[in-house]
């Protein structure tokens, strides 16, 4: 998040370099990860996001993706996007005094439509990410913090108990974890039953979720394993900031973004990784 710090580091900064690293996951890790090699985008319009479309091509999002429509209508922050059947979901949220957040749907022939949900008791604000479950019924939130919970709710427009052209959205079920996470920016379906999450906490860990059985809209509780931690390279000192994840399953290959400090944000650094086994 920290929204208005960076978006006034991106806007003055005129130059930066984000130095490329490397890094290798455990081999032996639950789901284990190997480092390949990395990019950089610009942080405006890549810097909150990045989700993977049927193709092979790679959609980010930034500050500047927000559209106008929008930011008229007080959705300020743009989160961590996903893909299901060329349907591409936006998570967005407001200010700190909004009392709902909202989910949009863009078809593959380019309509939107809107989907509030109404924050219920105990429900924050923050909108981090979306994840859509791959057989794209279900969506799964993330708040902001320390948490022992993701949300879920039934996947706006596709599935069937949503209204068709936009409209409110009721909580399901949701995922109760076996041991807090902070900071969660992202996370992307790598299988029904599993998920990575990107975690903004101090080390920048790699987080994956298993659940039980594929989601069906009933509460259940998971099991969280740490990965690995996201490289911090950059020729400016500070603070890093963990941002969007993505699994392409078609290249099978895990994306994984982090934005630098200070000046230098103006470039998030994707990391790519694959898995130690095919």
């Amino acid at each position: 998040m920290a929204l208005c710090r960076r978006a006034a580091a991106l806007l003055l900064a005129t130059t930066a370099l984000a130095a490329a690293g490397s890094a290798t996951a455990q081999a032996d890790s639950p789901g284990g990860w190997v480092a390949g090699g990395s990019s950089t985008v610009n942080s405006l319009t890549g810097g909150e996001g990045i989700a993977t479309r049927a193709d092979g091509s790679v959609l980010t999002r930034g500050l500047v993706s927000i559209p106008l429509r929008l930011r008229f209508a007080g959705w300020n922050h743009v989160g961590d996007p996903d893909i299901a059947n060329g349907y591409v979901f936006d998570a967005y949220q407001g200010g700190d005094d909004a009392t709902s957040k909202m989910f949009e749907v863009t078809t593959p022939s380019g309509q939107s439509y809107d989907y509030t949900h109404a924050l219920d008791a105990g429900e924050l604000l923050n909108n981090s990410f979306d994840a859509i479950s791959p057989d794209a019924q279900w969506l799964v939130e993330g708040e902001w913090g320390t948490m022992n919970r993701l949300q879920v709710f039934p996947a706006p427009l596709t599935n069937p108990s949503t209204p068709p052209t936009g409209g409110t959205l009721a909580q399901a079920g949701q995922i109760t974890l076996d041991r807090s996470v902070e900071d969660i920016q992202g996370c992307d379906f790598v299988s029904a039953t599993r998920l990575v999450c990107a975690s903004d906490d101090a080390a920048k860990d790699v987080l994956q979720v298993d659940l039980p059985h594929p989601l069906n809209g009933t509460p259940v509780t998971a099991t969280v394993t740490t990965l690995f931690q996201v490289p911090r390279s950059s020729i400016c000192s500070g603070s890093f900031e963990t941002e969007g994840i993505d699994y392409d399953p078609a290249a099978q290959l895990l994306r994984v973004e982090i934005v630098s400090p200070s000046v230098c944000a103006v470039a998030t650094t994707i990391y790519t990784y694959r898995p130690t086994t095919s």
